[in-house]
């Protein structure tokens, strides 16, 4: 066995210095990682050789990528090629478009524990409205009270809890709850910053889909993230431009839903139902577990199953849970359950929703009159007068700018702003949700709707949602199941 590590990130910093420092060279790119690794299947030297070549010949290496990624159509070999991004100053509303490419990652700056400055983006489409007035008056109004009700929520906070208030070592978790809930009020304009991690592949397609948004802004984040990759790697990124696939299927659709379904509705809303999810879900996880341990067909397991009494179903479920810790995913099984959620979120939780890129997340359009969520501290200060105030306020520039804007009234409206969401999840990644979001570290927006997912579920899946919960809850969760304690406990705050 030879096990080689072929490559890893570097600072961009650190390249230029390793490149000034050393005569002229064309093989400081990732192209030649794709190239050699393309040539696996069909060349017999071992693949540190091939590399070795690559480097040597980058031009050839190039002609290579372009030939069989482009032409032959493997474009799994550009995914070897990795890129890292900063982005800075950028709308909240923007990075809700860049974070929908699940197969990234990201590491975002947190209003949850920076103390905001006021700083925004003001969009390109408000300039060409003639609306800067408006939107920066707007938005001084939201920035304003949100540095009051900060103010006010610190000193809630440390009264509420003087336990924690006596540890200068948690005066950061106390100012920390006050920023959360201060943020609510303002826009989705705020900018934001993130550090981005992307493989070339993945790369194309957000440029390409970019291309063809509407707002100026995740345009201009398109084209740069282009411009700057495609100085070191040419070769592997080129459907970059436009179509109108991704352009105009929303709008046609759209546009065809208002032929064919006139009027409007407005049901009772309910901040999570549960819409639809698989059929005799239970059995189906028991019987992939007896297909896995047993060499029958699935329709023979399932048959078995349905012969079992219901103290044998639970044994069997409890096997497959007995050695699970509080850090371990439910066993893959649980993915042939699907639980599909009509949830109405803030704009805050969607902000952490989003985050679940393995879900099937559709979400509408931001709207007014769905209301706000107010954080129930806000409440508690006695200020939900101050903050409805400039929510309607915020509501009154949002209809304003829709008049003049065809796109871009919704940098206005603020974190409490809600809309409606479809989140299509399976048991495993519920799992994963319930442990991280209902943890009590938790932000409580996104912990109310992690809980009610979890109740839905529990009705409808009793045996295979036996351990849902936080993951501070999971020593009680296991202790109630197996009536003594799991190896390990989770680690304090």
């Amino acid at each position: 066995m030879k096990i080689i590590l072929a490559g890893y990130n570097l600072d961009s910093n650190v390249i230029e210095e390793l490149k000034n420092c050393s005569p002229p060279r064309d093989d400081i790119t990732p192209e030649t990682l794709s190239a050699s690794y393309a040539r696996i299947s069909r060349d017999p030297r071992p693949v540190d050789e091939l590399r070795r070549v690559a480097r040597q010949e980058v031009e050839r290496a190039r002609r290579s990528n372009r030939t069989i990624i482009f032409k032959m159509g493997h474009h799994s070999v550009a995914e070897h090629a990795v890129f890292n991004f900063d982005l800075i100053g950028i709308s909240r509303l923007a990075i809700e478009e860049i974070e929908k490419f699940r197969l990234c990652s990201y590491t975002e700056k947190s209003q949850r524990y920076i103390t905001l400055k006021g700083d925004y983006v003001l969009p390109e489409e408000v300039k060409q409205a003639g609306e800067e007035e408006l939107f920066n008056k707007t938005i001084k109004v939201q920035n304003n009270l949100y540095h009051q009700l900060f103010k006010k929520l610190r000193a809630y906070f440390f009264e509420q809890h003087p336990e924690l208030a006596s540890d200068p070592k948690k005066h950061n978790l106390l100012e920390g709850w006050a920023k959360e809930d201060a943020r609510y009020v303002v826009s989705l304009a705020t900018q934001g910053q993130l550090g981005m991690t992307l493989n070339a592949r993945n790369l194309e397609l957000l440029v390409r889909r970019f291309a063809s948004q509407k707002l100026a802004e995740v345009r201009e984040v398109g084209q740069k993230m282009y411009t700057l990759a495609h100085q070191v790697a040419p070769s592997i990124i080129l459907f970059i431009e436009a179509n109108d696939y991704d352009a105009l299927t929303y709008e046609k659709v759209k546009e065809k839903v208002n032929v064919l379904v006139p009027g409007s509705f407005r049901p009772g809303e309910k901040e999570v139902r549960l819409i639809d999810s698989t059929p005799d879900g239970d059995e189906k996880i028991l019987a992939a577990l007896i297909h896995r341990a047993k060499s029958i067909s699935f329709e023979e397991a399932l048959s078995q199953v349905r012969q079992l009494p219901q103290i044998a179903r639970e044994e069997l479920v409890k096997t497959a849970y007995q050695y699970m810790e509080f850090y371990d995913p439910a066993l893959r099984e649980w993915e042939l359950v699907d639980l599909t959620f009509e949830c109405l979120v803030s704009a805050t939780c969607f902000a952490q929703l989003k985050r679940h890129r393995m879900a099937t997340l559709l979400a509408q359009p931001y709207d007014p009159s769905l209301g706000v969520t107010v954080p129930p501290s806000v409440e508690a200060v006695g200020s939900r007068d101050d903050f409805l105030r400039v929510i309607d306020q915020t509501n009154e520039a949002f209809e304003k700018l829709s008049q003049v804007m065809e796109h871009g009234a919704e940098y206005i409206l603020s974190n409490a702003h809600r809309r409606r969401v479809i989140l299509k999840v399976n048991g495993r990644e519920l799992y994963h949700i319930s442990r991280l979001r209902e943890d009590t570290t938790a932000q409580w927006d996104i912990r109310n709707l992690a809980r009610q997912m979890r109740e839905e579920a529990l009705q409808k899946f009793p045996l295979s949602c036996l351990l849902l919960g936080g993951k501070d809850k999971f020593p009680d969760l296991y202790r109630q199941v197996f009536g003594k304690n799991p190896k390990f406990f989770p680690p304090s705050t």
